[in-house]
């Protein structure tokens, strides 16, 4: 049996899945260490042996395990990191959040103005500081540590287990300028720290609406890294009543928010004094990124 031949029996297999196809390549270039051009073009001969450790991957999927669990990583803004139990598959619309984010300290460091702001005085990267709550896998900080170069970074989670991969991912990818902090939120931060950027993917889910997610979410993936409360905005409204306190002057704020969330979002930025903030879409024409500032009276 050729790699080709167990393509066509595990896309079959996984018929009543979303992108079938798309999946079972996955599945087998990760397991055999190929690539998709030679899956497709010089499709090897496969052992019984991996062709059973196939069928047993298979029948992971096939009862709702994610598929980045199953190989065990995900790629996110170049970088690969691993996932598993106990931490957040990271998501496109996270992705676009860090790509927006970057855009934005760039832009702060050639001292273009932001939201019509007033240039702020130039730094260079290595005097950017970053929050990143709710760090999970570490996706968010460990992108904006790559690309920021010297940028100081600090994640915080409240789960060891998300912490234990964030910092596998560090080591894995060569990224030092990260220190992780296990904790609440700001609870872990001395109350004399003040950042350029505070950025945060939270829980944004209604309570009532976890059972309504597809299977791979709600059975596998941590609910705690999910659950946003009765409205979906308790985490929303505890980072809008402490990020003032810790923002430099100028500083920003950067949050993923969650669909038909941007008008209570909107509520809660100008209760917190936000008087300059706005929403980005992402690739569904969703109000999902929320960027504000507080300006200088």
């Amino acid at each position: 049996m050729t790699a080709a031949d167990k393509l066509k029996d595990v896309t079959l297999l996984f018929s009543g899945i979303e992108a079938p196809a798309k999946e079972a390549e996955i599945l087998i270039t990760e397991t055999l260490g190929i690539s998709k051009i030679q899956l497709l073009t010089a499709p090897p001969e496969i052992s019984s042996k991996d062709s059973d450790y196939i069928d047993l991957l298979a029948a992971r999927r096939l009862k709702g395990e994610p598929m980045h669990y199953i190989i065990g990583h995900v790629e996110f803004h170049g970088l690969r990191l691993n996932v598993g139990k106990g931490v957040l598959i990271p998501r496109p619309e996270t992705e676009l959040m860090v790509e927006e984010a970057i855009k934005l300290i760039h832009a702060a460091a050639r001292q273009q103005s932001l939201f019509g702001a007033k240039p702020a005085e130039a730094q260079d990267d290595s005097r950017i500081s970053i929050l990143d709550l709710c760090t999970g896998s570490g996706c968010i900080a460990l992108a904006l540590a790559h690309e920021i170069g010297r940028a100081a970074v600090i994640g915080v989670d409240s789960s060891e287990s998300a912490l234990s991969y964030a910092r596998r991912n560090a080591e894995e990818n060569w990224i030092d300028n990260v220190t992780y902090l296990q904790g609440d939120l700001f609870g872990p931060l001395d109350s004399g720290s003040r950042f350029d950027l505070i950025i945060s993917n939270p829980p944004y889910i209604r309570s009532g609406d976890i059972d309504k997610l597809q299977v791979e979410i709600r059975k596998f993936e941590p609910l705690a890294a999910l659950d946003g409360g009765e409205d979906g905005l308790g985490f929303y409204r505890r980072i809008f009543r402490e990020a003032p306190g810790f923002l430099k002057d100028g500083g920003m704020l950067i949050l993923e928010a969650g669909a038909e969330q941007s008008d209570d979002i909107r509520q809660l930025a100008s209760e917190a004094g936000f008087s300059d903030f706005g929403f980005i879409r992402d690739y569904a024409g969703i109000e999902r990124i929320f960027i504000g500032r507080i300006l200088a009276p």
